[in-house]
Parts: C-alpha cells; structure tokens; sequence
C-alpha cells in the first residue's frame, strides 16, 4: 500500500506516480512500468498464439483488433472523463460555500481524476501492446478514427478531421478583436498633417481608455490609412471592414459600417471632412463617417467626432 500523500512530496515522483499519489487511493495502483509491461506481455501472448499457426495469415486483423480494442477503452474512459468534468463544472458553478456542497464538489473533482488516470494507465497498455507488435511484425498500428495521445515513447496520431477542427479554432481565437472595439472612419479628403496630428491625438486617448482596444476600420483611403499606420506603430489590432463594391455597388461603404456596429464597439471616432487648408467652406461631409455616428447614437454607443486642435482631441456627438 502506498503511504498517504502527506508522508511524502509528490514533486519527487516520476510524472504518473504523482498523479495516482495525489488521488489519496488507499488502494495500491499499478506504475507506468508495470502498466507497460503488461501491454507487452498481452501482445506477445497472442502472438506467440497466431504466429506460426494456421492463423498467421490473419496476424494483422487478429492484433490490430487487440490494440483497437485497447483503444476504443481509452475513448470510452475519456468521454467518461469529460462528462465528469462537466459534472464537476457544474459543481463549482453551483457552489454555495456550505459543507455539502464543499464535500460534494471534492467528490466530483477526485471521480473525475480517477477517471483520467484510468484513461492514462489504458494508454500505457494500449501503447505498449503496440510498439510489441510492430517490433515482431514490422507493421504500424493507427487507429481508424479518433486521436491518441503522444507519450514519452509513442507519436502522436492525430485524426484528419479533430486536425481539421482545431485548425479552424485556432484560425477563429486569431482573428478575436477583443472586448474593446474601437471603429473609426474618415473622409477620403482627411489626409493633411493636420488631420494625421488630431487622427493621433484621438487614437491615443482612445488606447488609454481601453489599452486592450482593437482598431476596425474599413481601409479607405485618407484618415483611415494614417489610423492604419498609427495602430501598426502602436501594435494595436486592426479589424478591417472592406467595403464590397462588386456585390454591393454604392451602398458597399455604409454596408461596411453595419459590419463595423456588428462588432459591439466601445468607442466610435468619425472625422467628417479634413481640418488642413484643403477644406472648403459649405463642402459636404463624408456620408459614410456620418451614417456611422448615427448608428452609433441610435445604439447608444459613445460616439466623438475629431476636431481641430484648439479644442479637445474628439468632442462628443
């Protein structure tokens, strides 16, 4: 019998003993060695059975059955496994502080522990009884569906499609803008040095107030550039929401806009028109920047256009 984890660190055990260890199972468990072992000794006994036998045309079905029979256990402990640690999920959310609801969220957590070992120590066997086979017959045994783990001896084999899935998961975690959207549009005109130093001064008071911020804009020409610019200086995420002429004609800017709202911003900073020299008196206001803010008062988000530099960075609208 194991001594209770408390006679010992568990910091000094190779990596399975520890877990078993922290499990505080009375019950001694088997080692990696002997779980080894025993894949081993499994294989070789039903080879030594099939080979050489009438059966040995046959060897290849008769022990990658075997292994996948190890296999498909190791999958059935671990969808246990992950119904336990819903289970226990759903201990923790319930949790009131009260000494049931303690004892009953302990209970979880060690059932779903157990679990997993259990699924390891199958993988030991599973693994082993593998690498035999292929050291007598030459031939690779990989699961028809499903992935296994890659252990200290054995590669990794990875289904096609949970590939495929993780892939686009991970594709989808790059492209997060983040709880802190700030939107930004410009008129075409807006690109003297004057309008690039109030472009600055409104971006960077907006990085302070929500220093996680991401940057969507629709690339235009302009304003929008030099913002481009600044949040590439800066690091800062950009979320780019091309205008699609070809499917939506002239409506394709304001079409843009709604993808802009459609990511829930914080902030919204319209620049109108340019405030260098090339502005004209009674020139008409960019109807793009406009429609923006007025999505955004009609949705309640905090919307401020860019003014000239004797007044503040961005004035609210």
């Amino acid at each position: 019998m194991r001594p209770h984890p408390t006679f010992f660190k568990t910091a000094d055990l190779d990596g399975f003993d520890a877990i078993t260890a922290a499990l505080e199972d009375p019950r001694p468990h088997p080692t990696e060695p002997a779980l080894r072992q025993l894949g081993h000794v499994l294989m070789t006994e039903v080879l030594d059975v099939v080979l050489g036998a009438a059966l040995e045309d046959h060897a290849v079905t008769i022990c990658e059955t075997f292994v996948g029979g190890l296999h498909a256990g190791v999958q059935r402990l671990e969808r246990e496994a992950d119904r336990a640690r819903e289970d226990l999920a759903q201990h923790l959310r319930d949790f009131d502080g009260s000494e049931v609801a303690d004892v009953d969220l302990q209970e979880a957590k060690r059932r779903a522990d157990a679990i997993d070992v259990a699924a390891r120590a199958l993988e030991f066997v599973r693994d082993a009884a593998a690498a035999a086979y292929a050291d007598a017959t030459g031939e690779t045994w990989s699961p028809w569906r499903g992935t296994v783990r890659g252990g200290t001896r054995s590669a990794a084999q990875i289904d096609a499609q949970a590939a495929l899935r993780a892939v686009e998961d991970r594709k989808r975690a790059g492209a997060d803008p983040g709880d802190a959207v700030v939107a930004f549009r410009a008129s075409p005109r807006s690109d003297a040095p004057e309008d690039a130093r109030r472009i600055f001064d409104a971006l960077n008071w907006a990085h302070k107030e929500w220093p996680d911020m991401s940057l969507a804009l629709t690339g235009a020409k302009g304003g929008e550039r030099l913002a481009k610019r600044w949040a590439q200086q800066k690091g800062v995420r950009l979320v780019l929401a091309k205008p699609d002429f070809a499917r939506f004609g002239r409506a394709a800017p304001f079409r843009a806009n709604d993808q802009l709202m459609a990511l829930q911003p914080v902030c919204v900073l319209v620049l109108t028109e340019t405030l260098g020299r090339a502005r004209e008196a009674g020139a008409p206001e960019f109807g793009p920047a406009l429609n923006l803010a007025e999505q955004a008062r009609s949705r309640g988000v905090s919307c401020h256009r860019i003014t000239p530099r004797t007044e503040a960075p961005c004035e609210a609208s």
